[in-house]
């Protein structure tokens, strides 16, 4: 019995020790991120091995007052803007091609369900070439709406764990809707969308994250310095200025993690009730 008790004690503290080990690894590259976003100099070469020698709050303050070459509030504004306008517009798709998916039967939804799954496979950055040619002829370089509408357009084609969590709402609820009278339309917004504020929030989340953190697109599409987002603009930052470029970095981290920590429970709900077979 206490042989038995001390495998599980040495077993449990392999497991801790393990998990302390990993997440010390994802962990560090933050810490010295943060750290160097408060360099005095703003140079990576004057740190002192892995930190820098000395830190100041001067870097954030330069980061949003010293505009005439690198506008970051500008690129802000513009990721925040392409990210929501996005985030609404994908949500809607999504939720929309995910709820026809799951409660309607049609001649070609199972090879459209097919193909959507092997198109899945491929990487997006496949398609750049034919993407930007398009956007060139219909005169869309340089315009934050024409990215919106690209990330829109693609953020459908991932409604499988939308359609999974649709799956799990009994359909006897829509049978007994459609015996009152109720249409498909009311059926939709007033019992299915109100049964379904995880998902929506989980759909939310992951198409406003995408468009925030996107570098390729943007840098494909927006050439000029004004229409940058905050990921092109700041690999446009000079070697000299890598504490601005840590502290862009980190401040553009800040409010995606507080709709993480805030929304964290219903995305959870979400891709759990969304993880199912369809």
């Amino acid at each position: 019995m206490k042989k038995f008790r001390f495998g599980k004690i040495l077993d449990t503290g392999l497991t801790y020790c393990i998990l302390i080990a990993v997440a010390f690894i994802f962990f560090f590259p933050c810490l010295w991120l943060i750290l160097a976003s408060f360099s005095a100099s703003g140079s990576i070469y004057s740190f002192d091995g892995f930190f820098p020698s000395s830190f100041s709050f001067a870097t954030f303050e330069k980061l949003f007052t010293d505009t005439a070459l690198y506008n970051y509030p500008k690129w802000f504004f513009n990721t925040l803007y392409i990210a929501a306008g996005s985030c609404v517009l994908s949500t809607f798709l999504t939720i929309l091609t995910a709820y026809t998916m799951s409660r309607f039967t049609f001649r070609m939804r199972k090879p459209m369900m097919k193909i959507t799954m092997v198109l899945g496979m491929f990487p997006s950055f496949m398609s750049m070439t034919a993407v930007y040619l398009l956007m060139t002829q219909f005169g869309l370089i340089n315009q934050r709406w024409g990215l919106i509408l690209i990330y829109a357009a693609g953020a459908p084609m991932g409604y499988l764990t939308q359609k999974g969590f649709f799956d799990t709402i009994p359909g006897a609820i829509d049978e007994a809707a459609k015996i009152d009278g109720a249409t498909n339309l009311q059926i939709f917004t007033k019992i299915n969308l109100p049964l379904s504020k995880p998902i929506i929030v989980y759909t939310a989340l992951t198409s406003f994250t995408w468009p925030w953190s996107d570098f390729i697109l943007p840098k494909l599409l927006l050439k000029e310095r004004d229409f940058y987002t905050v990921a092109v603009g700041l690999m446009s930052l000079g070697e000299t200025e890598f504490a601005r470029f840590a502290a862009g970095s980190v401040f553009i981290a800040v409010p995606i993690v507080l709709l993480y920590f805030f929304l964290v429970k219903d995305m959870v709900n979400g891709m759990a009730a969304g993880a199912v077979k369809g």
